[in-house]
């Protein structure tokens, strides 16, 4: 009978990302963000509930029944850690489940521009990592709490949903809280940060507008707080901040956002020319006193996107302007250039202008 432990060996040897089990289809694993379909057979009702049954805790298997799915971290050793989703579709079980990197990169690993590294060394504020699902933000954000806990003497105190990464204490101290086991939720945590002696916050997501405004609260009062958000550029990283708020109180948002906001970092992975896997382009948009303006006047997305096209010097880029930089050092193929980029008639008219091939 198949168990677990036999799904997560096959997806370690397959060196895949995530695994997909649901009935009617063979198992399918995600590598190098390509979704294949795997010669495992099958598996029934009964046996997908049952590998289910095997992994969840008494309190999740709660949730499971009253909300028809739920998230948790699962650990074996030997193989490591990995975060699931055990959900229902059309009456039955299913499970997405993601490999879990052992610890954190170095931020030099990643080939992320410097801005990521000089956000990881603010006193105080806001900082964002976004990107929308399997775009690596998480990895990243692991790396810049390793960046502070190996350069910093501080409290680091994260709220996470599940725990992904362990940290070892270095030269900071890291309190690492699950909600569900540790916290109800994430306001309650944010609500409570300033009697752990915190120095820095990180919230692997602001899922409700208690939880933007808890996190936005902690950032004026002098912390570092660091939040992930499943975003699709800088600009709707600010709108979508804003939007969590009644009409009546948009503005007073608006003007704490613009007051605590260090900087947003956007990515996304795209394919690499030589074939080895993926890259990671980075839009970066840094709270400077013409960003912060801008927000207080509405955030309106043009002026935003036009401000970071302008402010390299402050380490600001577009996601196009990170892709044709990656372009140009032959990172990435014209033709995924092409695809991805959010403008492609502006990015063919650069690659024109800038003499690096001749198109029709």
């Amino acid at each position: 009978m198949v168990q677990v432990v036999d799904l997560l060996q096959y997806l370690l040897d397959e060196r895949g990302s995530d695994l997909i089990v649901k009935v009617g289809s063979p198992p399918c694993i995600r590598r190098n963000g390509r979704l294949e379909r795997t010669s495992l057979e099958s598996l029934k009702p009964a046996q997908i509930e049952e590998l289910a049954t095997e992994i969840l805790s008494v309190d999740k298997a709660t949730e499971f029944q009253d909300g028809g799915e739920t998230d948790l971290a699962y650990s074996v050793p030997g193989l490591g850690r990995f975060r699931v989703n055990i959900y229902r579709q059309r009456g039955s079980v299913s499970m997405a489940i993601r490999r879990v990197v052992p610890g954190a990169p170095a931020i030099t690993d990643l080939g992320v521009p410097p801005i990521v590294a000089d956000l990881a060394g603010q006193r105080e504020g806001l900082v964002v990592v976004a990107g929308p699902a399997a775009s690596g933000k998480t990895t990243t954000a692991a790396a810049m709490i390793e960046h502070m806990n190996g350069t910093q003497a501080r409290h680091i105190v994260t709220v996470e949903d599940p725990i992904e990464v362990l940290f070892a204490d270095r030269e900071a101290i890291v309190s690492q809280r699950e909600v569900g086991a540790d916290t109800p939720d994430v306001a309650s945590a944010l609500r409570r940060i300033s009697r752990q002696d915190a120095d820095v916050v990180f919230v692997s997501d602001l899922p409700d507008a208690d939880a933007v405004r808890e996190a936005l609260a902690v950032a004026a009062a002098g912390r570092l707080v660091l939040a992930v958000l499943n975003t699709l550029s800088a600009t709707d990283t600010v709108s979508w901040m804003i939007d969590r708020f009644p009409p009546h109180q948009q503005g007073s948002a608006r003007s704490l956002l613009g007051r605590v906001l260090r900087g947003v970092v956007c990515q996304r992975l795209v394919d690499r020319a030589d074939g080895r896997g993926r890259v990671a382009v980075v839009e970066s948009l840094v709270g400077t006193h013409k960003v912060r303006d801008a927000i207080l006047d509405g955030a309106d997305p043009v002026i935003l996107e036009r401000l970071m096209s302008e402010g390299e010097y402050h380490g600001m880029a577009t996601f196009d302007q990170a892709l044709f930089h990656l372009f140009s050092e032959e990172y990435v193929s014209l033709d995924e250039a092409l695809e991805r980029a959010v403008h492609p008639e502006d990015f063919r008219i650069a690659v024109q202008q800038a003499g690096l091939a001749t198109l029709r």
